[in-house]
């Protein structure tokens, strides 16, 4: 957990708890910002009972920021909301496009890795000249998440869900991965240029604009393609010229 002991030692921030929402699949805080992460709960094998749930409000950010880091995964999805409530998105590095987009044209006639089943994986298999989906529960053509040993390095460029820093898998993924181009996919995933160090090239992530409008989506069951105001889907690209 490497990773997110950096990336909290960069929040520093005297900002409180205003709001926790563990909805059914997607978490949101709101202490500086609104920041998201997808939820993970009970059908999962480290699910348990929230520390202190009732008296999060009011909370130090940091505090909650770091559940991130617990093997309970139903605190370590409200940790990461926490984390991303905490990082204002420079903008300047950013692009509004969402992960597929450059994976498309990033994958073009190369083999290319995905952790994660996404809803777009049937148009990167287009032109993508090998295209493998790692998924802890495979589905379809999927290979199993434990065969990353094995995929990763052969991979020109790799896919990795934002959830991987909730099961703390991504020092892993990324390790194995060195040598590709890399991005960090959906919501969960922070949009700080610290991910930049650690090898990731692109981090396809969300800015929260109306926390009113997606709180009311994602308390009412929404997944996030179901999110239709109030977030914007957005790339936030290494050395990208200002």
């Amino acid at each position: 957990m490497k990773i997110l002991d950096d990336l909290i030692a960069t929040l520093d921030d005297g900002s409180v708890i205003r709001e926790v929402h563990s909805c059914a699949f997607w978490t949101a805080v709101v202490s500086k910002n609104c920041g998201l992460s997808s939820t993970f709960r009970g059908d999962h094998p480290n699910h348990g009972t929230v520390r202190e749930v009732g008296n999060l409000r009011g909370k130090p950010a940091l505090e909650l920021a770091g559940y991130a880091k617990s093997d309970n995964l139903l605190e370590a999805s409200i940790g990461m909301a926490a984390v991303n409530s905490l990082i204002s998105a420079d903008e300047t590095r950013c692009v509004p496009e969402n992960a597929l987009d450059i994976l498309m044209a990033k994958g073009q006639g190369k083999k290319v890795a995905v952790v994660g089943h996404f809803p777009w994986i049937p148009k990167l298999k287009d032109v993508a000249e090998k295209l493998w989906v790692l998924e802890q529960r495979p589905r379809d053509d999927d290979l199993p998440a434990a065969a990353a040993d094995e995929i990763l390095p052969q991979a020109d460029v790799v896919a990795i869900t934002g959830t991987s820093f909730i099961n703390h898998s991504l020092d892993k993924l990324l390790n194995l991965s060195r040598g590709s181009f890399i991005v960090l996919v959906g919501p969960t995933s922070p949009l700080s240029p610290l991910l930049f160090d650690w090898g990731v090239d692109v981090i396809a992530g969300a800015i929260v604009d109306n926390p009113e409008k997606v709180i009311r989506a994602i308390s009412e069951g929404a997944i996030f393609r179901q999110v239709k105001a109030g977030v914007r889907l957005v790339n936030m690209v290494k050395d990208r010229p200002r």
